[in-house]
């Protein structure tokens, strides 16, 4: 506009829309934040335990009912319940990880273990399943002991890093 300074504001209006607009801009999501596609609960021991229990039982009698007891699918299908137990349960009960996710293997083999002849038969049938898919069970929880040694190391290095911090 002619004989006004130039970046001075017409009479009556205030700079109340181009502050809000800066506002809105400021607090709008951004493309840089990581968008979580997993769920990511944090069980305690006790929760992680039933979970990879409870899942194990299910994948069993899953098994049993679609594939007849292929113990070959169900040991491969024990590796992502593993990594998962592992990955959710919370930082203080990592130590349990690696323990319950045998004793997942062995409930969900109750499903899936041959056995005739009464509860001793089943026995046999539960023994003879673990000793043959021994691979599966040590693979399971190798990769819990290792999710869990990796997310501990990693939990050690931040109090580290928040310790020497807080010194400076």
């Amino acid at each position: 506009m002619p004989g006004r300074p130039a970046g001075a504001r017409p009479s009556g209006r205030s700079g109340a829309p181009r502050r809000l607009a800066a506002a809105a801009r400021r607090t709008a999501p951004t493309g840089d934040r990581p968008v979580r596609r997993l769920p990511n609960p944090r069980l305690t021991g006790l929760g992680g335990g039933l979970f990879c229990g409870a899942v194990m039982l299910l994948l069993g009698a899953l098994d049993q009912l679609l594939f007849g007891s292929s113990l070959t699918f169900y040991g491969v299908l024990f590796l992502p319940v593993s990594a998962l137990t592992a990955l959710w349960v919370r930082g203080g009960d990592l130590v349990i990880a690696p323990v319950v996710v045998p004793i997942a293997f062995t409930v969900g083999l109750l499903a899936l273990a041959d056995g005739s002849g009464g509860v001793g038969g089943h026995l046999v049938g539960l023994v003879t399943a673990l000793a043959t898919q021994a691979g599966w069970l040590y693979g399971g929880t190798l990769v819990a002991g290792v999710i869990a040694t990796v997310r501990r190391v990693s939990m050690m290095r931040r109090r580290i890093a928040q310790r020497r911090r807080a010194a400076v």
